[in-house]
């Protein structure tokens, strides 16, 4: 017990002085204009609502530019004749057409104003195309510091990808880069040197051959796309495909890699319908059935653009080989390609309409591979896997981030996100009521962009839990919530300390050898017990820490 003691202990601590280091940066952080450009619904934005995107754009792996024009249809949803278009240096407009007229346009570092002339009535739906080029912002450690990637394969070809999350599509095409409005849906048309292809989002409808060589491919986009879903993946590809039986009939499966790297995919890609199994048994159908699902490689790591995952995780399980939970059962499957496909669902099915509400793509789907092991591995080597990340959580700041500024939260929104979650289902405490709620969450919120409010309701009402401290602790709070307590004769005394004003979550616990619920408060509660061999055990499944303080 002394031993358990000081661990605890130290953790108490350790809460502490995260969470006042976490405060400390939250009030060191300085933002500008251009972040609330970015991060806001600004004025300029609010008054339409995007419809449709045709991206045309030529990629030149020559001079590491790429040029085109982008089509967007909208509907006026108030009056009001100036439009904010984003497109980030060194990237340019060169011009902008509405009914055959060109139109003036102020630029304001990554913001473009343009200047309508026609009158916008409400209710009425409307085009202009933006033409631009440049050469985009270099990735400088994708996916993380995104932009473009322009590599070269094996044999000398180039191989070229984009990745833009939380730095925004805008690095590379001009769009309404807010979260908030995806497009319904849209054609990306991709001009590349003959000897290669592009693969994008979507269904290929067409590959054009152009009198100077190169070609166009035609990628269609039937469903709500976010922007920084929207991708190009230019390559010397070769593909195989099956199709997979699933939820909602046949799901088309293609995966695209590069000519040397095929046998090793065909092998490695065995993850995707297995993938596919577990997580329309726990989440529902795969959102995206209309537009396919696709794997394509990639010169970085991966990332979950929407029908068109890329993958460069070198062929092997685990994370480039190794296990992030130390159980064994990371190295059971390929972790980009359950960890990006997982995003299928909590991300570019539910998207978060304010990057600082991230934790709703990342806390899901990184329980969602403990949801894989479970779902072929047991339930005792899922849960032991959700553990075993434990030990990456920082309790550095909240996980939730500012609004409005496009500034995420904490990286805690990973591994202690899905903690959480975990912890969540320990209160639910049956399985197949948490299986409905994950279900329920992606059909209630199908191709919708939400907050943290709409989804902490939504749990809350399908739990039959009252959940506003429980998400406070655990969201917008660093501390690690410990259950203090101590034996006085035939009395334990329990309370929650080291938490916000009114936590009040149940714990399972073993009280000399007997399973029981306890409901601490943060005041001091009391139970009669039996007094010889007074032990207190707590269920490991929840996060939390604990302090016999009768030692």
């Amino acid at each position: 017990m002394k031993k358990y003691f000081s661990v605890v202990f130290i953790a108490f601590f350790i809460s502490n002085s995260a969470s006042a280091q976490g405060l400390l940066q939250k009030s060191n952080e300085v933002f500008t204009r251009q972040d609330s450009l970015r991060g806001s619904i600004t004025k300029e934005r609010a008054w339409w609502d995007v419809k449709y995107y045709h991206l045309n754009v030529k990629v030149n792996p020559a001079d590491s530019t790429i040029t085109g024009s982008n089509l967007i249809r909208y509907k006026v949803l108030d009056a009001y004749n100036r439009m904010q278009i984003d497109l980030q240096n060194p990237m340019r407009i060169d011009k902008v057409i509405q009914d055959g007229k060109e139109l003036k346009f102020q630029r304001e570092g990554n913001a473009f104003f343009i200047e309508l002339l026609a009158p916008q009535i409400k209710g009425a739906v409307k085009e202009l195309t933006v033409f631009y080029g440049g050469k985009p912002k270099v990735a400088v450690n994708p996916p993380w510091d995104g932009g473009i990637t322009w590599k070269k394969d094996n044999n000398g070809n180039p191989f070229i990808a984009s990745s833009c999350q939380g730095l925004g599509a805008s690095v590379w095409w001009p769009n309404k880069d807010h979260m908030y409005d995806e497009v319904e849906n849209m054609l990306i048309s991709v001009n590349v040197p003959g000897n290669l292809m592009d693969v994008s989002n979507g269904r290929l409808q067409s590959v054009k051959k152009l009198k100077d060589g190169t070609k166009t491919f035609n990628w269609y986009v039937s469903n709500p796309i976010n922007n920084y879903g929207v991708n190009i993946n230019v390559g010397d590809y070769v593909s195989f495909s099956e199709k997979y039986k699933g939820e909602k009939g046949d799901l088309d499966c293609s995966y695209y890699v590069l000519r040397d790297d095929l046998a090793k995919a065909k092998i490695q890609f065995k993850d995707v319908p297995r993938m596919l199994k577990a997580f329309e048994h726990w989440f529902g159908p795969y959102p995206f059935y209309e537009d396919s699902y696709k794997l394509v490689e990639a010169p970085y790591l991966g990332m979950e653009h929407q029908s068109s995952v890329t993958y460069g995780n070198n062929f092997e399980n685990g994370y480039r080989g190794r296990d992030l939970s130390g159980t064994g059962w990371g190295l059971k499957f390929d972790f980009i390609i359950i960890h990006e496909s997982g995003h299928e669902w909590f991300a570019n099915n539910i998207t978060y309409k304010d990057i600082a509400d991230m934790w709703i793509h990342e806390s899901f789907t990184n329980y969602s591979e403990s949801l894989f092991v479970e779902y072929y591995y047991g339930k005792q080597a899922g849960f032991d896997y959700v553990k075993g990340v434990r030990k990456s959580i920082q309790n550095d700041k909240p996980i939730i981030g500012r609004y409005d500024v496009n500034s995420e939260g904490s990286g805690d929104m990973y591994y202690k996100g899905a903690n959480m979650l975990h912890t969540l289902r320990q209160i639910v405490n049956d399985d197949e009521k948490w299986r409905s709620i994950l279900r329920g969450l992606n059909s209630t919120f199908y191709h919708q962009t939400v907050t943290t409010k709409q989804i902490e309701d939504y749990l809350s009402t399908a739990v039959g839990v009252d959940l506003s401290t429980f998400f406070n602790q655990y969201l917008r709070d660093t501390r690690i919530p410990t259950l203090e307590y101590y034996f006085k004769g035939n009395t334990l005394g329990f309370r929650w300390a080291n938490c916000v004003a009114d936590f009040n979550m149940p714990i399972k616990v073993t009280i000399n050898g007997t399973e029981k619920w306890l409901q601490p408060k943060t005041d001091w509660k009391q139970e009669t017990i039996e007094a010889e061999n007074q032990k207190l055990k707590i269920d490991a499944n929840f996060y939390i820490a604990q302090f016999n303080i009768t030692e």
